[in-house]
């Protein structure tokens, strides 16, 4: 994230095809199948894309912003369970040495929410799973309206989307900047973004995406006032969120499809 939603340099980094997405919720690749939007690296000399990956997500991280420029993940129904929220926030210890690590009371009296980017209850099948969400990494400051409102009412409608058959391909993230926490060490995105890839379940996922494949995607400002809004005034094209940020998102996805699907703003 920089001035006007920024762009970061791209660096390549394999991207997996998995045979089958029912069978393998807790793989790692499967959490990037459709792509790696900057091409993020697990170089350390890129500290402002360095690639995170965990059975439960994949990010790209900056270590000066102290948030995830995006999480890419899948959800389908065996990451649903019956395992409880744990509210454990913890500090990433799987980052480089010497890097700063955000804390859970970095977020203290700062008048912003500790945002999940990928959800704790699209992580429940098990309490591993749901703990991994609670890690500083895969959090950003959100307003209280933005995150307990629209936010969380489209969360809930992407869950409800898997009870009727569908698995999703999700990516999020903040965008632009309207100050810092924790004495200028974690940036305060002024909007929230978030893509939606919708297949019906099966196997050989990338192989599955057509120019009818169904694209959702949303912006949000991170601002208070916003709790009531309905989720859905705020869709957008996937070709807008690419535009401000400067990422190319579903990237695995051939181009000639890529360019039909991005273009559309979702209306379902």
């Amino acid at each position: 994230m920089s001035n006007i939603r920024s762009v970061l340099a791209g660096f390549g980094f394999a991207v997996y095809l998995l045979s089958s997405s029912a069978q393998a919720q807790s793989t790692a690749s499967l959490q990037y199948a459709m792509g790696n939007p900057s091409g993020a690296t697990t170089d350390t000399s890129f500290p402002a894309n360095y690639f995170i990956s965990k059975p439960q997500y994949a990010m790209s991280y900056y270590r000066d912003h102290g948030i995830p420029n995006w999480v890419s993940w899948h959800l389908g129904n065996l990451d649903l369970g019956s395992a409880a929220r744990c509210d454990c926030f913890s500090s990433d210890t799987t980052l480089p040495t010497g890097w700063y690590r955000v804390t859970t009371s970095s977020y203290t009296s700062s008048g912003y929410d500790r945002g999940h980017m990928c959800p704790s209850a699209d992580r429940t099948a098990t309490s591993a799973d749901n703990s991994a969400t609670f890690k500083m990494t895969n959090i950003l400051p959100q307003a209280p309206d933005n995150n307990q409102g629209p936010w969380a009412a489209m969360e809930d409608y992407l869950r409800s989307l898997i009870a009727s058959g569908k698995e999703l391909y999700v990516i999020s993230g903040g965008d632009g900047s309207k100050g810092t926490i924790d004495v200028g060490r974690v940036q305060i995105p002024a909007y929230t973004w978030k893509v939606v890839m919708v297949l019906n379940e099966g196997s050989s996922d990338l192989s599955r995406v057509t120019t009818s494949t169904r694209l959702i995607a949303v912006d949000m400002p991170n601002n208070q006032g916003i709790r009531a809004n309905d989720w859905k005034s705020y869709r957008t094209s996937v070709d807008q969120i690419e535009a401000w940020t400067g990422y190319n998102l579903f990237s695995a996805v051939p181009a000639s499809i890529q360019s039909v699907i991005e273009a559309k703003v979702d209306n379902l």
